[in-house]
């Protein structure tokens, strides 16, 4: 595409916010809400997001994600202007999107470590959702961001969570450890929490970067989709989401009362959320 530079700022979703938004596919089927929410950590937001329709080689394409930076929030924000863009200029985006988003996702932390004087030593974990043509949807994650996806009511988890427990042996067989201190989560040589993420470049020999990626159809039965940091999923299970969700027909207030419950949770961390529905 000649103009692709020109169209890549159409990618990003704009800097981290504490509000929401609200917006549609071109035929109208499917709609998306989010809402995003600063927690109660003395610094500045850290959590990015995009959702966003766009037009792109006489397609239609959603494009959904949610970058939860650590350590600084210039990781995040860097994710957010470029990812997307170097996921759909690989040549084979249309034909093997799976292939086409891992190499994307490496490329990308590449760069990201070769910027480190400018980006600091932070990372960020990452959740991106493709949808193609209304169709076929292609998540991909590193970290513990997640993507819930409902079909008939019941919650189906397209991502993984990247903790460092269920990571150990490969943690440990590239010369790291796993710290487990009484009333603190696991850590990677103490520091980190996930054990897949951007940047980080101080603990990157210890660190893994490559995605998981599921595909899935969206048929019929398929209700709506819940993108979300941590901030939400540590204190509310999969179900407990789609529930509030699949109640609400506006994505925007299902996103904002899915915040609200976490709030209410007492979760501490910064909270963001993305939902698409699919239907009604």
């Amino acid at each position: 595409m000649d103009n692709f530079c020109c169209f890549s700022s159409q990618l990003s979703g704009g800097r981290s916010s504490y509000g929401s938004g609200k917006g549609r596919s071109h035929q109208g089927h499917t709609k998306y809400g989010f809402t995003l929410v600063k927690g109660k950590a003395n610094h500045p937001m850290e959590d990015y997001h995009v959702a966003k329709f766009v037009q792109y080689h006489g397609r239609e394409l959603g494009l959904f994600a949610i970058y939860d930076g650590h350590l600084g929030d210039k990781v995040p924000a860097y994710l957010q202007k470029n990812l997307f863009h170097n996921i759909l200029k690989e040549e084979e985006f249309w034909t093997d999107p799976g292939r086409s988003i891992s190499k994307a996702y490496e490329r990308t932390d590449q760069a990201i470590l070769s910027h480190s004087p400018d980006l600091g030593r932070g990372g960020s974990t990452a959740v991106t959702a493709i949808l193609m043509n209304g169709r076929n949807l292609w998540v991909a994650n590193v970290g513990d961001s997640r993507a819930v996806l409902s079909k008939r009511g019941q919650a189906i988890q397209l991502s993984v969570d990247h903790e460092p427990n269920t990571e150990r042996n490969s943690i440990e067989n590239k010369g790291g450890f796993v710290s487990n201190m009484p009333g603190d989560v696991a850590r990677v040589n103490g520091q980190l929490a996930v054990s897949r993420a951007f940047g980080d470049k101080n603990l990157k020999s210890h660190l893994r970067s490559d995605p998981d990626i599921t595909s899935a159809d969206v048929d019929g039965d398929t209700d709506l989709l819940i993108i979300a940091s941590d901030g939400v999923w540590k204190v509310m299970a999969n179900q407990e989401a789609v529930d509030i969700a699949k109640k609400i027909k506006d994505p925007q207030k299902a996103a904002k009362q899915i915040i609200v419950e976490a709030l209410n949770r007492e979760s501490k961390d910064d909270i963001s959320c993305i939902v698409v529905r699919f239907t009604g």
